[in-house]
């Protein structure tokens, strides 16, 4: 599966965003799916994975409440729908998947085989 990841750009603190990322290739649905981050000089992050198949949804504690993930099968596409941003939230986002992780590999980013090239988030204060 190929990903493309959209969305991304420069808001002020307390605005929200929706980033988009586009699959290609069949049977979707059977796909966990994930947003993860790297801001400058940081490791990449897990945010949020939405779990093939039941479809449940998994939260970084620093983005519960603010951030949503969702995933429509028939649109090969999977959102995140990022509110109440904060400067800290500045990175680059990547979207992920994979057809085979465990729950318990969820938030790790060596279980995801698939990844979009980034789409650039910028928060100012």
């Amino acid at each position: 599966v190929q990903l493309q990841a959209s969305g991304g750009g420069l808001v002020q603190a307390g605005a929200s965003l929706r980033l988009s990322c586009a699959a290609s290739g069949p049977t979707f649905r059977r796909y966990t799916v994930g947003w993860f981050r790297q801001a400058p000089g940081k490791e990449r992050e897990f945010v949020a994975s939405a779990l093939r198949n039941s479809g449940s949804t998994y939260y970084a504690d620093f983005v519960k409440g603010r951030f949503t993930i969702s995933k429509d099968n028939a649109k090969n596409a999977v959102y995140l729908q990022m509110n109440s941003l904060k400067p800290e939230d500045t990175a680059v986002y990547y979207c992920a998947g994979s057809g085979s992780l465990i729950v318990s590999s969820i938030r790790d980013a060596r279980a995801y085989n698939y990844w979009g090239q980034g789409t650039l988030v910028t928060v100012s204060s």
